[in-house]
């Protein structure tokens, strides 16, 4: 059988491309932690230190879907070359800020600068999408292999930035994180060939991708599952402490991100049938039962293969979310509707972290499972009350305006 992996990189330009965009999406995965581990070593405030990151966080996800919208209508390079001048501008403010003994409330603006970063992931899938643009079984392929390539950098991001912070000094997990995103997305810009459409003058004065009742829904999904993966992390370092390893928690999410990377290959070698909404909802529901079990690990070594078995389901799920958001965002706004869908994400991560460190401190650390349990039953129950939404696609670029009109059903 022909390797489907090898047939999409015939293309010219893919495998620039997504090398390009592999180290421009580090960045998002280094940049929080960097944070942390810096302000953490220089001040010893660990409460500052998360105040920051979350900022940053905030800041991503609010202003993403706005530069994305930007990109769909002017184009990838002009818009994230400034941007992203521009967070690296911000980013050296905040380290001879913080180096320097500046105010605290000097450091806020300077990391929310940091984190109006391009989401290079949304603009690498906007380039698969024009390349195989009418290749359902080339774009599945596709968004399999962007779907490990993502897991590979929430594995190998977070590892760098830390360990580089400790051994060498602190700023460096900031300082390679910014790095790592300017060779990104300026060797991703350099590359017009693959770079998609932009809107036409009309299509640019109808609103916004998530006007679009179908993206509403993936979004609020979206939070649900980024809750379960923002407990699962807080909850896994809690249970590997209460065991008296609290070294080996990075190894246990490597487990739960080795699955899905698994999975992931694996799923981009299947020819699927069925409806965008039925392969997605069954991943949905795998995804949801598989983190149950969650609760009865007793040790290490069954939790690690319980994260394991969880994992098995992520990638295939985000794979096929891209089917479906195909069906419900027009051509001319397709990277601000996956921007969107990462907005939703982040917001998750960060009330399944509050919450699971709230039960952690109440119930202890395996009792913390119930959160990404409590996670995966509401993006079920999210997903079946839109099911009438997502059921209906838009048929061309020009239903959105006629898809916000609809009422509610």
């Amino acid at each position: 059988m022909p390797n489907p992996y090898r047939k999409i990189f015939v293309a010219p330009g893919t495998a620039l491309f997504t090398t390009a965009g592999f180290f421009g999406r580090l960045t998002l995965t280094m940049m929080g932690v960097g944070i942390i581990t810096l302000v953490s070593q220089l001040t010893g405030r660990y409460g500052l230190a998360g105040a920051l990151s979350a900022t940053f966080a905030l800041s991503a996800a609010i202003v993403s879907p706005q530069i994305s919208r930007l990109v769909d209508r002017h184009g990838q390079a002009p818009v994230l070359r400034p941007v992203t001048l521009g967070a690296a501008a911000a980013a050296a403010a905040f380290l001879v800020s913080l180096g320097r003994g500046a105010p605290e409330w000097v450091l806020f603006p300077c990391v929310a600068g940091m984190g109006c970063a391009p989401n290079v992931g949304s603009m690498v899938k906007a380039r698969w999408a024009e390349v195989y643009r009418g290749s359902p079984r080339e774009l599945h392929t596709a968004y399999s292999w962007e779907a490990v390539v993502d897991e590979v950098c929430y594995v190998v991001g977070p590892v760098v930035s830390i360990g580089l912070s400790i051994a060498w000094f602190p700023q460096a997990g900031v300082c390679l994180a910014v790095g790592f995103l300017l060779v990104g997305v300026f060797w991703l810009t350099a590359q017009c060939a693959t770079e998609p459409h932009r809107q036409s003058t009309a299509s640019r004065l109808r609103g916004t991708a998530i006007g679009s009742r179908g993206l509403q829904v993936l979004v609020a999904v979206y939070v649900a599952i980024g809750g379960i993966f923002g407990s699962i992390d807080i909850v896994t370092v809690a249970f590997a402490e209460a065991q008296g390893h609290q070294g080996v928690a990075s190894v246990l999410l490597a487990t739960y991100a080795l699955g899905s990377c698994g999975a992931g290959l694996a799923f981009g070698l299947l020819r699927l049938g069925g409806t965008p909404f039925g392969n997605w909802f069954t991943g949905l529901c795998a995804m949801a039962v598989t983190v149950f079990p969650l609760l009865l690990a007793k040790n290490l070594y069954m939790l690690s293969a319980l994260l394991f078995i969880a994992g098995l389901c992520v990638a295939p799920t985000m794979v096929t979310t891209m089917a479906l958001l195909e069906q419900h965002v027009p051509h001319h706004r397709f990277t601000e509707g996956m921007t969107w869908t990462g907005t939703g994400l982040a917001l998750g991560l960060a009330l399944g972290s509050a919450g699971a460190g709230f039960v952690v401190d109440a119930l202890g650390a395996r009792a913390g499972y119930m959160v990404p349990c409590a996670g995966g039953a509401l993006a079920v129950a999210t997903a079946l009350l839109g099911r009438k939404r997502l059921h209906r696609p838009l048929v061309t670029d020009e239903d959105t305006t006629a898809d916000v009109a609809l009422p509610a059903s």
